[in-house]
């Protein structure tokens, strides 16, 4: 350092409040002062402009968060409200359906779904007042007992081929679906119950003639069919007889397929495989038994739930049920949360090879204890023989 070189530097004029200026690097001064000047280039830094002068204002990402975090709480708000209101309207309309009787005959279950198992019964009939043949047909095509073990994220279907033979209350032995004929979803539940000795908390009636609406209503559903499928010319898709002479009836091809309403229906409704003639009304139950449990899947998606604001009336249209759509709603939850893999499929059986109706198999209580978890599952040893087994559905 040269003797006349002094450490510091002296700053004339008094002490100023504020910060010390620094001193330029040396790359900077050039710019700085062309800066000062007013001919600096667009971006250059800018001097020190002395004590008291407002730094630029920093992107303030927090409230901004916020504010986008509060829009999207008010979105979900109504898109809550707006679904429940319109759900719960669908569901009430299917309340008023219900028979108050058959209500009556139900067994009181207290408690929530959510956290208490419950056994529902669930009814098609084959009613379609678009066919003469059907027009006045109000049998139960389908008799299928849901149990929820809501604390082993269970669920337990019970099918019941709909030519077993059991006493109808009032009405003698006959073949167990004309129970729905003679007197409604109330002679049903108590003939049901006393043939199973099951206690049925809750009951579902679908149409199957607006059955096909509902799925429509949900985006269609996806059923993995087992075999090839050929069936006879029931339900001719065309108008002239020509034409239906000719037809060689519905078909289906194995593995997954997505289905439309019109196509699920005619589906379930099969009861004759061409291509397979050990099939039987059994194995037609089975299909049944895979649209319903594929439409609940559907049912309690998250395409479905975000649609709900503008489909909830529509998905009960087909329905008549005790159930409340608060029930709906926790039904769906124990669903979405219930193990594909470990819920069990069951069906009755019976002496039902001539094709007519046959008396109920000696082994169908074997089968109802193991629908309740009281023993272990066995598959069916036969075409008409009950059993169960778990993770997918019987055929």
């Amino acid at each position: 350092m040269a003797p006349d070189e002094k450490p510091y530097r002296v700053y004339r004029g008094g002490r100023a409040k504020g910060k010390v200026p620094t001193t330029p690097r040396p790359g900077r001064q050039k710019s700085d002062a062309a800066g000062r000047g007013g001919g600096g280039r667009r971006g250059a830094p800018t001097e020190y402009r002395g004590p008291g002068a407002r730094r630029g204002r920093k992107p303030r990402w927090g409230r901004r968060i916020s504010i986008v975090a509060i829009v999207l709480l008010v979105l979900v708000v109504v898109w809550a409200v707006a679904s429940w209101f319109s759900f719960s309207s669908g569901v009430s309309d299917a309340n008023r359906r219900l028979d108050p009787n058959a209500k009556a005959a139900l067994t009181h279950q207290g408690g929530l779904l959510l956290s208490h198992s419950t056994t529902i019964l669930m009814l098609g009939t084959d009613n379609n007042a678009k066919l003469a043949s059907r027009a006045g047909d109000m049998h139960s095509d389908s008799i299928l007992l849901l149990r929820t073990d809501p604390s082993h994220h269970l669920l337990y279907y019970l099918s019941i081929p709909r030519d077993l033979q059991v006493p109808i209350p009032g009405y003698g032995t006959q073949k167990i679906n004309a129970a729905f004929q003679y007197g409604g979803a109330e002679l049903a539940i108590k003939t049901i119950a006393e043939f199973t000795g099951l206690a049925i908390n809750h009951v579902m009636v679908v149409n199957f003639g607006d059955f096909k609406d509902l799925i429509d209503a949900v985006g269609g559903i996806t059923v993995n069919v087992p075999k090839p499928i050929r069936s006879n010319r029931f339900d001719c898709p065309f108008a002239s007889q020509a034409r239906c002479d000719t037809w060689q009836g519905w078909r289906f091809h194995k593995g997954p397929q997505h289905m439309n309403g019109e196509r699920a229906l005619i589906y379930s409704r099969i009861r004759e495989n061409l291509l397979d003639p050990s099939e039987t009304d059994v194995t037609r139950g089975a299909r049944q038994q895979a649209v319903m449990d594929a439409t609940a899947a559907k049912f309690t998606s998250i395409g479905t739930l975000i649609g709900l604001p503008f489909d909830g009336a529509s998905l009960a249209k087909p329905l008549t049920t005790d159930l409340t759509a608060s029930q709906f709603v926790q039904l769906g939850w124990v669903k979405f949360r219930a193990s594909n893999s470990g819920s069990l499929h069951c069906r009755l059986g019976g002496d039902l090879g001539g094709g007519g109706g046959g008396s109920p198999s000696e082994d169908n209580p074997a089968t109802i204890a193991m629908f309740l978890g009281r023993s272990a599952p066995q598959p069916p040893t036969g075409p008409f023989n009950p059993g169960c087994v778990a993770g997918h559905t019987l055929q």
